[in-house]
């Protein structure tokens, strides 16, 4: 079954539960009227604050994806090789899943650099999601190379300076971050379908996506909204 039917499956049953708790209640000292009389209220009142159950399968949807990570945190918040900014022995871990042809990536990248400037316990782990076609691909495989030698830092910033990836930005960040041209790694394949993988599991299909602590927040996210993330993370853990 897969995660949106489990979820749907899951909030039919928490509407049933709401609407025979009543009736199970007054089971043993009441009658059938009585029961039927407070499920009807129940029923009234979850079509008169309808906001219930979008608060209810938003927890259910939280605590979903925090068992998720917990059973993948390892693997999310190991960096490939030099592929993180910020603390390398930080306190708190936020994980990006981005595209180098990605829009919102790119615009989620100054929100990430605010943030590293704010805070020096934070490390913040990228992990390539090429899913934007060829050029997304070539660029992930370019950046795995420069995370390998050392460099990912350097080509990370040059190719979003340089705009979206083709052979000619990706060879510009590869001489800026003093990468030999056509420089690959062997493992970056792996790493890929990996990260392709990870996402799947949290529910992820496109970029960005964010997991910081036990939260995962797909799509585009507001800086106010990572921060507090990670205080939220950075105050478990205390």
């Amino acid at each position: 079954m897969t995660g949106a039917r489990v979820r749907t499956a899951a909030i039919a049953g928490f509407v049933g539960l709401l609407l025979g708790l009543g009736g199970y209640a007054l089971a043993d000292r009441g009658s059938g009227r009585d029961r039927a009389r407070t499920e009807a209220i129940v029923r009234d009142y979850l079509l008169t604050h309808p906001e219930v159950l979008v608060q209810a399968g938003d927890r259910l949807r939280q605590r979903e994806a925090a068992s998720v990570v917990d059973r993948h945190r390892a693997a999310l918040e190991t960096p490939y090789a030099g592929a993180f900014k910020g603390n390398p022995n930080g306190d708190v871990v936020l994980v990006e899943f981005f595209d180098y042809a990605c829009g919102y990536c790119r615009a989620a990248d100054a929100s990430l650099d605010r943030l590293l400037a704010e805070d020096p316990g934070l490390k913040v782990v990228l992990r390539e999601m090429p899913v934007l076609g060829e050029p997304s691909v070539a660029a992930a495989r370019a950046s795995l190379a420069a995370a390998r030698a050392g460099r990912f830092t350097a080509f990370y910033d040059a190719l979003y300076a340089a705009g979206r990836p083709s052979p000619e930005t990706i060879a510009r960040a590869r001489a800026a971050a003093g990468l030999p041209a056509n420089s690959e790694d062997p493992a970056a394949g792996r790493e890929i379908a990996r990260n392709l993988e990870l996402a799947g599991a949290l529910g992820g299909t496109g970029t960005p996506l964010f997991v910081v602590g036990d939260r995962v927040f797909p799509g585009m996210v507001p800086y106010e909204t990572l921060k507090a993330a990670v205080a939220e993370a950075r105050e478990r853990r205390t």
